[in-house]
């Protein structure tokens, strides 16, 4: 497994509905989203920055998914192009189901 953190820069900070309702909006485009075991959205303590983590099952199908169309996507929804980050993300703890997944 791998996970990206995803982050960006808002041109103006926003409240944590405004974020909610945002990310509400996005969150249809990741459901069944091949590889993809789980996400989370992000906002900054200051509010100006949002971001993601994805939980995948492997680089090349995250790879997939993060074209420059969807770079475009990000800039035309939160105003900035976002920074990506890998990580090998050998072992994960699940607190909801109980299980330690690797």
């Amino acid at each position: 497994m791998i996970t990206a953190l995803l982050q960006t820069r808002l041109p103006e900070p926003v409240t944590p509905d405004e974020a909610r309702e945002m990310f509400r909006r996005t969150a249809p485009k990741y459901q069944d989203k091949d590889g993809l075991i789980r996400k989370y959205y992000l906002l900054s303590e200051d509010r100006h920055s949002v971001g993601g983590v994805y939980l995948w099952e492997s680089r090349e199908k995250a790879e997939r998914v993060y074209t420059d169309e969807w770079r475009e996507y990000v800039k035309a929804t939160f105003g900035d192009y976002p920074s990506l980050t890998y990580f090998d993300t050998p072992v994960v703890v699940d607190n909801l189901t109980g299980e330690i997944i690797e």
